[in-house]
């Protein structure tokens, strides 16, 4: 055992799991409220799952992304972004093609269509942040920013190490 996942095991109490207070639960429990309050908005219409509109939103700022790009840049695992890519493709949201600097690899981007909706859910998206970022204080936004950040660089040289998936 490493000195890190002793530090960890030596930080973790004995006694029992309050699931109610644990964080990654709370964040995950956060997360899934609020995305499928916002895939309600355009789920149906649209005929999109939370990670297809992941991949969308990715792909709406950054195109020419390979799979493996967007599983890097959602977190998401190989098979979710899978099956995302296949329904988008089967919508004509997306499309593939050759990478010109490297023709081993495929790039994706939104297709004109993919494009278009893009531009309607991105406001509807931002609709919903701002009304849920409306419960707090503008300095409370940004010790919030602070915080995540913080949180995502710990978890990322969690990553980097190998102490998680």
């Amino acid at each position: 055992m490493t000195t890190d996942e002793n530090s960890l095991q030596a930080a973790v109490p004995q006694d029992d799991l309050r699931l109610e207070k644990f964080l990654p639960y709370r964040l995950s429990v956060l997360s899934n409220r609020v995305s499928n309050a916002i895939a309600q908005a355009y789920g149906t219409r649209f005929e999109l799952t939370i990670p297809a509109w992941r991949v969308m939103a990715i792909l709406g700022r950054f195109p020419d992304l390979s799979a493996a790009d967007l599983v890097e840049q959602t977190a998401m695992d190989k098979v979710a972004i899978s099956r995302a890519v296949s329904s988008l493709f089967k919508n004509d949201y997306i499309s593939r093609s050759e990478d010109p600097s490297d023709r081993r690899r495929q790039v994706l981007n939104l297709t004109e269509l993919g494009r278009e909706v893009y531009e309607r859910i991105v406001p509807l998206a931002q609709q919903y942040e701002n009304d849920l970022m409306s419960s707090l204080s503008p300095e409370e936004r940004q010790q919030l920013d602070s915080i995540i950040e913080k949180l995502m660089d710990r978890a990322q040289a969690w990553a980097d190490r190998g102490l998680i998936d």
